[in-house]
């Protein structure tokens, strides 16, 4: 009988354990890739939910504050003051066009005296107290939220906000999430769906939680989000859904590539089978003649054991080398190259010393660390290579030796600072492990005279900005607990003595107050704008902005530290002043920065002026003080990060409230995103101080227009 060539042996096994995997992981991948589909499409229905969710409450604050803005606006309460219910509702309907709402309202002991835009049903009692709320018009109709304030500069006056929450306010919402999105009212969502999908909203409405299906009916992924009111109730549910049909689009794409890919492979698989079976037929021939050779000591023989009928007459001398020759050779090789890969390919430092602590290896990451040569120090004490620095002048070689501390507890870890030859002060972190005893490392040397391996790791930059971080922390606590102090004093003296004090009394403590709550509120904003601009995620709104209403508005939020200081402000703006285009509460962030830099530097009972320029291309708006000037500070130090001013002279004090170096870098950053550009310059002629000017492009404003 005709015994199997090895060839035809190699072709046949690896063909048929080839299709054999092939068609497994074909099987196992489609049904994989159908359930990892589905799991992602409900993800996504689930997180656009979500997200839409989201989106409503960031409209209901937007509303909230809205409402907030305009109860605060000075104009609207002398309006409302003059009863001029003409000026009111223009200037309603100013506000409204401006801030994108549906309506709004100004109601007076619960009357509405002025409205623009639709005229939405006010909030019933509960929820005229200053925050958000839903209505609905009639039966059927969309969802109203809505915000309302009240006016602090007039009693009984409220202001209310409305937006509609109807099919463009969801395709709106959708535009941000990527699915469509319906909103539905509590009672109306059951009744206005049918199937499963109705089954799903009951589902979410009785256990006030997200819910995400595939309704295979319908052809959909569907998510469900309940929508709450500020309360927690829950007053409706948010809908996106995801076409069945463009995942399974996707899904069939896939598994046509991947039958595409099997069917490749196993072609390839065969062809490469064939070609490899010659290749290992081909040399038995020779390994027979080169069998003799071998067992005679010839180890440049090269041999490539293969199986077959032909390899029958070479086991026995193939087995009996590869005892002697392949185990040694392979293992010292083995060895030898993890070694050289461990000590000379990490990024570390490591050196090896002796019993004595004499250094016996240094690899070069080490040595460019210590700026020495490695073969210099071969021999030397460690200590006197490393020089380790320890509290009061004294190394700490003796007493806190990692080395040592690793004899004895098998490994240690020490952070240490180093004086190198150079002058330089390197922070590392030294790991030391146990002596190896188990095996001579010298040429010659005792098993007992083992070395002792330390991993050295440079961590001056991380040291550097851990005492940065601590600089920081302790302007943070300095400048929080100085307002904060004067407030507990004030509320301290309210409390004993509010029932003996007389008015004025009482209104200087609730100014000083007042003006400890701004400061706060100030570094609070800077802080959150310094974090928000350090993440990447500094975006500003696009919209027409009247730079003399922003300028009004961070000269109100400002007037009780001005007047602190006895300081007068005066405002002086080419008439009529050119609209930009950008985000008016990051614009009033600016100069309400200026300002109390201003405020700050300028002498009690001084003058800050706010004055502007227009140019064809460009507007410009400066706030300029008399305080120390500028002095001999570059001009970019002003707007880095956690810069403070120094002092003019040594005998010169920084102002009672230094800051934390924030303010000049966050209108710098909040500038240049609209486009315009920061310059610190020398005030007017004849004034001591500093002008900062604030510099805008007009074109986009121009532009948009349309006149």
């Amino acid at each position: 009988m005709r015994r199997l060539s090895l060839g035809g042996l190699l072709i046949g096994v690896h063909i048929v354990v080839v299709l054999t995997a092939v068609a497994l992981v074909a099987a196992a991948a489609v049904s994989r890739l159908r359930h990892l589909s589905d799991q992602q499409a409900l993800a996504q229905v689930a997180l656009a939910g979500a997200n839409a969710a989201q989106a409503i409450s960031r409209s209901g604050e937007e509303a909230l504050a809205a409402a907030r803005l305009l109860g605060e606006r000075p104009i609207l309460a002398r309006l409302l003051e003059q009863r001029d219910t003409t000026g009111l509702e223009s200037f309603l309907e100013q506000f409204r066009r401006t801030s994108h709402l549906e309506g709004c309202s100004v109601s007076l002991d619960g009357a509405v005296i002025a409205r623009s835009g639709r005229p939405y049903p006010p909030p019933d009692g509960g929820q005229a107290g200053g925050d958000r709320f839903f209505l609905r018009e009639l039966e059927g109709s969309p969802l109203i939220m809505g915000a309302s304030s009240v006016m602090r500069s007039a009693p009984g006056a409220t202001v209310t906000t409305f937006l509609q929450l109807d099919g463009g306010f969801a395709d709106g919402i959708a535009s941000q999430v990527g699915l469509p999105v319906t909103i539905l009212a509590r009672h109306e969502a059951p009744a206005g769906r049918v199937g499963q999908r109705a089954r799903v909203i009951e589902e979410v409405l009785a256990s006030e939680r997200p819910a995400s299906e595939r309704l295979g009916g319908e052809g959909v992924y569907v998510g469900i989000v309940p929508l709450r009111d500020p309360s927690g109730a829950v007053v409706g549910v948010v809908e996106t859904e995801l076409p069945l049909a463009g995942v399974a689009a996707a899904l069939g794409d896939l598994v046509s590539s991947l039958i595409l890919l099997a069917i490749l492979v196993t072609v390839a698989a065969g062809l490469l089978s064939i070609l490899v079976s010659r290749w290992l037929v081909r040399p038995i021939r020779a390994l027979t003649r080169a069998a003799a050779r071998i067992g005679g000591g010839d180890l440049a023989t090269p041999v490539t054991p293969a199986p077959g009928a032909e390899m029958e007459t070479l086991s026995a001398s193939m087995e009996e080398m590869r005892g002697r020759l392949l185990q040694l050779t392979v293992e010292l090789r083995r060895k030898q190259t993890e070694a050289e890969a461990v000590l000379v390919g990490i990024a570390e430092g490591v050196f090896a010393v002796d019993r004595e602590r004499s250094i016996r290896y240094m690899n070069p990451q080490a040595a460019a660390l210590l700026g020495v040569q490695a073969g210099e120090v071969i021999g030397r004490f460690c200590g006197d290579v490393l020089n380790p620095q320890g509290t009061g002048g004294t190394r700490p070689c003796e007493e806190s030796c990692p080395i040592l501390h690793a004899r004895f507890g098998g490994s240690s870890r020490a952070a240490e600072r180093l004086l190198l030859s150079g002058g330089g002060r390197p922070t590392v972190v030294i790991t030391s492990a146990a002596p190896d005893t188990l095996e001579p490392r010298l040429h010659g040397g005792h098993a007992e005279d083992g070395w002792q391996f330390q991993v050295m790791r440079d961590e001056t930059e991380v040291e550097a900005t851990r005492r940065l971080r601590d600089v920081v922390l302790a302007n943070i606590s300095h400048e929080f607990r100085t307002p904060l102090t004067a407030q507990l004093a004030s509320i301290e003296l309210l409390r004993d003595r509010l029932a003996a004090m007389e008015a004025p009394e009482v209104l200087t403590l609730v100014l000083s107050l007042e003006r400890g709550t701004l400061r706060l509120t100030q570094l609070i904003d800077n802080l959150l704008e310094s974090v928000r601009i350090e993440a990447g995620r500094h975006s500003i709104r696009r919209g027409q902005v009247a730079l003399d209403e922003v300028i009004e508005e961070a000269v109100e939020m400002t007037r009780p530290l001005i007047a602190q200081r006895s300081q007068a402000l005066t405002v002086d703006l080419p008439y009529p002043f050119p609209a930009v285009t950008g985000d008016a509460p990051r614009l009033t962030q600016v100069f309400v920065n200026l300002l109390a830099n201003a405020n700050k530097f300028a002498p009690s009972g001084s003058s800050i002026a706010i004055g502007g320029a227009t140019a064809p291309s460009e507007v410009t708006v400066w706030v300029e003080d008399e305080g120390p000037g500028l002095g001999s500070v570059p001009q970019g130090a002003f707007f880095a990060r956690f810069v403070r001013a120094p002092a003019q002279d040594e005998d010169e004090e920084e102002p009672e409230q230094g800051g934390m170096g924030l303010g000049l870098s966050i209108v710098k950053a909040i500038v240049e995103r609209h486009g315009g550009r920061v310059e610190a310059r020398k005030a007017s002629p004849g004034v001591t101080g500093t002008r900062m000017c604030v510099i805008l492009p007009v074109e986009r404003a121009d532009e948009g227009s349309g006149r």
